[in-house]
């Protein structure tokens, strides 16, 4: 929780426009770097997987243009219209950080010079400088109410067969963000502890079971040690699990730290991936 509280909320602040939206702030842009959208995301310093979770690139509408990079409080030296305006702005074009307050089980009036209102709900806009100004218990309880729009905090208890490298994992949360399903399935197969804490992608995690001897089969009867992946319809890797005995699986559903590396029974993998097809790799003997 300590390390979730420290690096949710990133220590630059980021506002993202679309064209149009620009103009209206050019008085206040003196100590912001603007950037166009398509150099922010080609930028090594912008592709850090922290700032990608915490600001949810991939939400982003197809309308954003440029994106303010500003020092934390930038943003409450802003007349008050404008203020309310930019954040209305980040609603519309899907950047993170904005919670409805129906979601949170606390009483958030404290947020309230950092809420819009939208269509009859009230959301709270997150940003480095009111997180600074809130006290620990605050944050805990904050920041609880968000892990649990991640993904419910419900699993199954590792079974009795489950190997002695994946019970230390099982049902926990990472400290931090990057490890995703293809990692975690890499490491139940590989033992490489290290590799957990990795964000693998595709290719990478094809190669890797190549290495480690795992081959396709055409048999739906999946037993303990097998490789279970979902493809898009471009042959790309949306999801991988390991099976750890019968229908139980060792599995971590996305890359943030809100994901647990948890024990899930196969009837919940293909309810969320069941629209995509399903492969099942073992390994040679």
């Amino acid at each position: 929780m300590k390390e979730w509280i420290k690096t949710y909320i990133p220590d630059k602040d980021l506002y993202f426009l679309p064209e149009n939206k620009l103009a209206p702030f050019k008085d206040y842009l003196s100590s912001v770097l603007v950037i166009p959208h398509e150099e922010f995301m080609n930028h090594s310093s912008y592709k850090q997987v922290q700032l990608a979770n915490s600001y949810e690139y991939w939400n982003l509408s197809k309308e954003v243009k440029y994106v303010l990079v500003t020092p934390p409080g930038w943003v409450n030296h802003l007349p008050a219209e404008k203020k309310i305006d930019l954040f209305h702005i980040q609603m519309e074009v899907g950047r993170g950080l904005v919670h409805p307050i129906s979601d949170f089980s606390v009483d958030t009036s404290f947020l309230s010079q950092n809420m819009i209102e939208v269509k009859g709900e009230e959301h709270v806009v997150l940003h480095k400088a009111m997180w600074e100004e809130l006290s620990y218990t605050s944050k805990e309880e904050l920041m609880t109410d968000i892990a649990q729009q991640w993904e419910d905090w419900t699993c199954y208890d590792y079974p009795i067969q489950t190997p002695s490298h994946l019970i230390k994992y099982a049902n926990t949360f990472p400290s931090t963000a990057g490890s995703n399903c293809l990692s975690a399935t890499l490491f139940a197969i590989s033992q490489q502890e290290w590799m957990i804490h990795e964000w693998v992608h595709p290719k990478t995690f094809l190669q890797s079971l190549e290495n480690e001897y795992y081959y396709e089969i055409t048999s739906q009867d999946i037993k303990a040690g097998d490789v279970v992946t979902w493809e898009n319809s471009d042959g790309i890797i949306q999801h991988a699990s390991y099976c750890i005995e019968d229908h139980f699986f060792f599995n971590k559903r996305g890359q943030t730290f809100f994901n647990a590396w948890s024990i899930v029974h196969l009837a919940d993998l293909k309810e969320e991936w069941g629209c995509y097809s399903m492969k099942i790799f073992r390994k040679a003997v």
